[in-house]
């Protein structure tokens, strides 16, 4: 398991850190003691002499199993597969609303969040919803107004959904629906929610609403809404392959109408520095350089809903399955994307129809129609 250098992009090294603990690891064992002390590999047994006259043939060597236990207070995230202390790895998700309008860039709390989703929206642009769990974000923004498809996409955590308002289908047919499932927690700063938000004067409005995980989470507790994880299903996790088996380089390229994001493989570090319009992505709120531990491409039909009058509404159909491509460690696995409902967690599979498993770490979701050009390199 590798949480070397790649840490240093993402929070979690501090929360193992805070809770005394150290991992170490020897050869393919993972050895985790609390800080200060000494970690031991238990010494292999000495083999059995086998009889001259009659050789047994010797069993295939086997891997060593994968540790599933930690010290008191630690646990694997299920968003992102990231270890960190059991109180952050359980807290509930926080999916936020996000404007990708040239004034609203750069984005605050990026660099935090397990999961990113980018998809198109409305007048051609596009839109983020960020997806909080362990990470801590001191600023998250500009917050913008909700979209059915990224209802759909909060809905998979049965997360706290952050918004200010959306179009009229949004808000008066689906966020109700799920509202009523339980299958989100509704924090709309123009429907009751407004505990969560404020607005900057650095920026014009309706570009400047912003919040935080901190403020998120007391106004969660106000509204009376869960504040621990709903044991929803969760994709599979892997540790990071070897120095020597990873590629030297790998550029990723994606045209979206208002702006091109690209990714450059870290070999060292096993992520991706991310790049908009060419330049590094850097999160406001932290000064620090965006990465990404896996790029998910998914080809997801768009069209347009006509039936809000004077709006054109664009559409993204992400229940049902389609071409998705997985980015991790400087390869590309072509497979398939599946959402069979509103509500069940989008899965990604490779062609020979086993689900993938993604590097832990923070994920971003590209979500494109099949006319974005694409380029991986």
């Amino acid at each position: 398991m590798n949480y070397r250098n790649w840490r240093s992009h993402r929070r979690p090294l501090a929360a193992v850190a805070a809770a005394g603990v150290i991992v170490v690891l020897v050869g393919s064992l993972l050895l985790i003691t609390a800080a200060g002390g000494v970690a031991e590999a238990k010494p292999s047994p000495t083999p059995t002499a086998t009889p001259t006259a009659t050789p047994t043939p010797l069993p295939k060597p086997q891997p060593l199993p994968t540790p599933t236990a930690f010290p008191s207070g630690m646990a694997y995230a299920p968003l992102d597969g990231v270890l960190t202390t059991t109180d952050l790895a359980n807290r509930m998700p926080m999916a936020i609303m996000i404007d990708d309008n040239k004034v609203a860039r750069p984005q605050s709390g990026v660099s935090s969040a397990s999961i990113v989703y980018q998809a198109p929206a409305d007048g051609g642009e596009d839109r983020y919803e960020m997806i909080f769990q362990e990470g801590t974000a001191t600023s998250i923004g500009p917050v913008r107004s909700a979209r059915p498809y990224y209802v759909f996409w909060a809905e998979e955590y049965k997360a706290v959904y952050g918004h200010f308002g959306g179009d009229s289908k949004a808000r008066h047919v689906t966020i109700p629906a799920a509202s009523a499932a339980k299958a989100i927690y509704n924090l709309d700063d123009l429907s009751g929610g407004s505990c969560a938000y404020h607005r900057v004067s650095t920026r014009p409005g309706p570009h400047n609403a912003y919040t935080s995980t901190g403020a998120l989470i007391a106004c969660i507790k106000k509204k009376g809404y869960p504040t621990t994880y709903q044991n929803m299903p969760t994709r599979p996790f892997t540790d990071d392959s070897a120095l020597a088996d990873r590629p030297a380089t790998q550029t990723i390229s994606i045209a979206y109408r208002t702006g091109t994001v690209g990714y450059q493989y870290q070999w060292d570090t096993d992520s991706y520095l991310r790049l908009i319009n060419g330049a590094p992505e850097i999160d406001p709120a932290n000064n620090s350089q965006v990465y990404a531990r896996s790029i998910v491409i998914l080809y997801q039909a768009l069209s347009v809903d006509k039936s809000e009058p004077n709006h054109n509404r664009p559409v993204v159909a992400n229940v049902g399955s389609g071409k998705a491509i997985v980015l991790q460690e400087g390869r590309e696995i072509v497979g398939t994307w599946k959402k069979t409902s509103n509500s069940a967690l989008t899965r990604f599979y490779d062609s020979a129809g086993k689900e993938i498993s993604l590097v832990r770490g923070e994920i971003f979701i590209q979500s494109i129609p099949t006319s974005y050009k694409v380029s991986i390199k």
